[in-house]
């Protein structure tokens, strides 16, 4: 069989990787016992096991003087299985994995232009588990931002410690921030190209997780801000309860006041505005009946008679008549300039000029505005019979705004 034959690298990659998994699920109680040490103790293996874990990179010795260690990665990957948030490392290095994902879409292309099937497929399989990598990292990393909450943050008892815990939070997720930044979806379109697969790895999903992660950390963001409002709320009221009992500690015969009761209240206490005590006339007390009909006779008399409600209701709906009549006027006038157009010798006939001779009492402005209401009243056929021309200039050489100094209406052909 081959070297190079794929099927050989895969079954020697999945011995070497059972042997190793193997190695971890038979010194599981050692390994654990080091992780929580500081060295993992030798008393329960033999040198061949040791010498096999060494090979392994399981273990290793810092140096001849020193006792054996969990491998960082080893530490790393029991810390994640464990969530055990004073070890877990959280690695989210996009930079690098960005730099993984393009090497790896080449490879994929230059297979995919060689006809190269198996290598192609095995470049996209290690691209999946890139992106998957890469998703995985940011969600620990947001994981572990939660746990911190409800563990580390939460439960802090002095407000020193609980603003670095917060400081602590808030520069990890600048961190996860940044990474997320250097995501550029414009460079991965151009990078994939017309692949529909890669278009779909690369942008579609990855673009969707990335909209998650972004949630995710905005509720990271919001559930700090809410924890820490509180704490200083309860930080307050504590450090006032503490005052309290350190005062009563130091005055034992302390009694507090009635200060509602006090002509005189002191200066800490009297913040509010004073309020003004209501009166109302008690008219269900007998012996107060002589002293309110004496009032009632001492009050001035009004000047002039109060007029009834009756006469203003009144007087209010004849001038409202007298407005509606008026404006029936204005309307009976303008349709008579419409039926002057309509009667004439066909010539342009201006708003202004016939308000002008026929000295009608509206102003021009009102005039005007009626003109142009009634047009627009009419229907789309009685439009069509008339030309409309509307003489305006420009309120300003910088300003758009239209000034309306006439309007001159005809009839048209064959209306």
């Amino acid at each position: 069989m081959s070297a190079h034959d794929p099927d050989a690298l895969d079954n020697r990659l999945l011995a070497t990787g059972a042997e190793r998994l193997a190695l971890l699920g038979k010194h599981a109680e050692t390994l654990m016992a080091g992780y929580v040490r500081d060295e993992v103790p030798l008393e329960g293996l033999s040198s061949a096991a040791l010498n096999r874990l060494l090979s392994a990179r399981i273990l290793w010795r810092p140096d001849d003087q020193a006792g054996v260690k969990l491998a960082p990665k080893v530490r790393e990957l029991i810390a994640e299985m464990l969530a055990d948030e004073t070890r877990r490392h959280v690695n989210a290095d996009v930079a690098e994995t960005l730099e993984l994902m393009r090497g790896l879409v080449q490879s994929y292309r230059e297979a995919r232009d060689g006809a190269e099937y198996w290598r192609q497929e095995q470049q996209l399989l290690r691209l999946r588990q890139a992106v998957d990598d890469l998703d995985g990292r940011f969600a620990d990393a947001i994981d572990s931002l939660w746990r911190r909450l409800n563990s580390d943050f939460g439960f802090v008892g002095r407000l020193a410690d609980k603003i670095r815990e917060n400081d602590r939070a808030q520069k990890q997720i600048v961190r996860l921030l940044d990474g997320l930044a250097l995501i550029d979806f414009d460079e991965l379109i151009e990078l994939v190209g017309a692949d529909g697969a890669l278009r779909k790895l690369l942008v579609s999903q990855l673009q969707h997780r990335l909209s998650q992660h972004y949630t995710s950390l905005r509720e990271v963001q919001r559930r700090l801000i809410e924890l820490m409002a509180r704490f200083r709320q309860q930080q307050s009221r504590s450090r006032l309860v503490t005052g309290m009992a350190a005062f009563l500690r130091e005055h034992p015969g302390f009694v507090p006041g009635n200060y509602a009761r006090r002509g005189e209240v002191p200066e800490l206490v009297n913040r509010a505005a004073p309020l003004t005590a209501a009166g109302a006339v008690a008219l269900d007390r007998a012996p107060d009946a002589r002293v309110v009909t004496e009032l009632l006779h001492e009050l001035p008399r009004p000047a002039a008679p109060p007029q009834p409600v009756v006469a203003a209701a009144a007087a209010e709906r004849h001038e409202d008549t007298l407005v509606a009549a008026r404006q029936q006027a204005l309307r009976e006038d303008v349709e008579r300039f419409y039926l002057s157009v309509v009667e004439g010798d066909g010539e342009p006939l201006s708003a202004l000029e016939y308000l002008e001779s026929g000295e009608l009492d509206w102003g021009e402005e009102i005039w005007l505005y009626q003109v142009l209401a009634e047009f627009q009243g009419l229907p789309r056929r009685e439009q069509a019979a008339f030309r409309l021309r509307q003489e305006e200039s420009r309120a300003a050489a910088f300003n758009d705004l239209r000034l309306i100094h006439d309007v001159r209406l005809e009839l048209r052909e064959g209306a």
